[in-house]
This record gives structure tokens, C-alpha cells and sequence, in this order.
């Protein structure tokens, strides 16, 4: 099967100016789809040829697993940011997110430091653990919970290239606007989709 760049679920200037359309002009359009094209390269005539992206990156390894894992953290941190305002947060899912961290401040106070102590290149995870909690999970490079068994619900890309743009070396102030535009009902359809 080929792998395509999937079509981002807002204009690329819709989070402007937290992410500008230059931003998306080169992280979506240069970095991401190197990655698929990489990807479709690599697998042909392989035993990953006919397999399902998820599948991919649980099986595979080297070259082939950072591209597609790239490709699948890519689509889902899209899916992560929305445009406009989302509902807030539904009682079931605030009070696992309580559960799990006290509160949804210390959820952000947790995240964001995870983020802002990654060192180098990779992601920052929310992840459904499968037993009615909550973790946070850091990965290096390409690295993607689904190796480890876990249901990611939201990430955070901070490769330089997601931010540099916008905010030159000033991560802190990227992981901030974060939160401004998270699609927490997007979390939640993860959360849900992870109890079935």
C-alpha cells in the first residue's frame, strides 16, 4: 500500500500566529512528507509493503521505523491542535485526568516539564496506560508508545523544526501556546477509542 501525506484538518494559517503558516509550510509540508515519501521508498518489495501504518511501526525497525513512526507522530500531533474552541473537558475524563495527576494543572505543569527537559529531538506523550490511568511518556527521535504497548492520547512534537520558526530557541514559550490549542475533544475520542 502507499502511504500519503494526510490532509491537515485546518488551513495552514489557522493557528496564527502561535504556529505560522511557514511553520506548517516546512514541518508539514518538507519535514512530514519527506518522511512518507522515505517510508513508501524503503518498504517497497518488502514484508512491510502491504501493512497498515500502525503495524509498521510495532513490527519494524532502523530506517523503515523512523519513517514510518514519523509519519504516524506527524498525523496524529495534527489532529492534536484545533483551530477553534473545543467543549470543555467531559466529568469522566476530568476526574481520570485527576486520578492520575491531581489535577489538570498539574497535568500541564507535568507535561510542560517533560517537554522543556527533553533534550535534543523527539515527543512528549499523554498516554492511556489501560488500567484507568494516566501517564506521561518522553521519546527520543522517532520513538512512539505504541511500541511499549500504551494508546497515545495526545503528544507534542519538539523536534527544533515544529518551533524554530515561530519562536527561535525559545521552547518554553511554544510549549505554553500548546495549551492554547490543544483539541481536547480529539484526547478524549483517544480515550474512548482506548477503553474498547
Amino acid at each position: 500500500m502507499e502511504h500519503k501525506l494526510p490532509e491537515l484538518p485546518y488551513k495552514k494559517d489557522a493557528l496564527a500566529p502561535l504556529i505560522s503558516a511557514e511553520t506548517f509550510e516546512y514541518h508539514y509540508g518538507k519535514h512530514h512528507n519527506t518522511y512518507v515519501v522515505n517510508l513508501n521508498k524503503l518498504i517497497k518489495g518488502t514484508e512491510f509493503e502491504k501493512m497498515e501504518l500502525d503495524a509498521i511501526v510495532k513490527k519494524a525497525k532502523g530506517p523503515v521505523y523512523n519513517n514510518a513512526a514519523q509519519h504516524w507522530n506527524h498525523s496524529f500531533f495534527w489532529n492534536c491542535l484545533r483551530a477553534k474552541q473545543e467543549p470543555e473537558l467531559d466529568e469522566g475524563f476530568m476526574l481520570l485526568i485527576n486520578k492520575s495527576f491531581g489535577s489538570l494543572g498539574e497535568l500541564k505543569a507535568k507535561f510542560s516539564e517533560a517537554a522543556l527537559g527533553l533534550f535534543g529531538s523527539g515527543w512528549v506523550w499523554l498516554v492511556d496506560n489501560g488500567n484507568e490511568t494516566l501517564s506521561i511518556i518522553s521519546s527520543q527521535n522517532a520513538g512512539n508508545p505504541l511500541v511499549e504497548g500504551k494508546k497515545p492520547l495526545l503528544v507534542l512534537d519538539v523536534w527544533e523544526h515544529a518551533y524554530y520558526i515561530d519562536y527561535r530557541n525559545k521552547r518554553a514559550d511554544y510549549i505554553e501556546a500548546f495549551w492554547t490549542l490543544i483539541n481536547w475533544e480529539f484526547v478524549m475520542h483517544n480515550h474512548m477509542d482506548a477503553k474498547k
